[in-house]
């Protein structure tokens, strides 16, 4: 068996801001439960939401995408979660 040489100090490097805080991932459910305000306010804080979309999720995310999509920030439908990204965070999708 080949020995895996990981370099986690520049993975942990990589995912900082420039003003020196580590990005998040957070993962929640989409379902009408959290306020519009609440996913907003994690992407504007430079987060990046995978939701869990339990119901249309044209409904549920009519209350923040467009906020988003006009701060530069981008909504993606995968399967059944919907990814939100902040202004300077692309959605690859070049693998599917």
């Amino acid at each position: 068996m080949s020995d895996i040489d990981l370099d986690l100090q520049a993975v942990e490097d990589q995912m900082e801001t420039d003003d020196g805080e580590s990005r998040r991932i957070v993962l929640g459910v989409l379902d009408g439960s959290t306020p519009d305000e609440e996913w907003i306010d994690e992407v504007e804080s430079g987060a990046v939401l995978v939701l869990s979309v339990e119901g249309d999720v044209n409904e549920l995310a009519a209350g923040f995408a467009r906020e988003i999509t006009e701060a530069g920030g981008e909504l993606m439908r995968f399967r059944d979660f919907l990814i939100v990204a902040p202004p300077g965070v692309v959605i690859d999708t070049d693998r599917l």
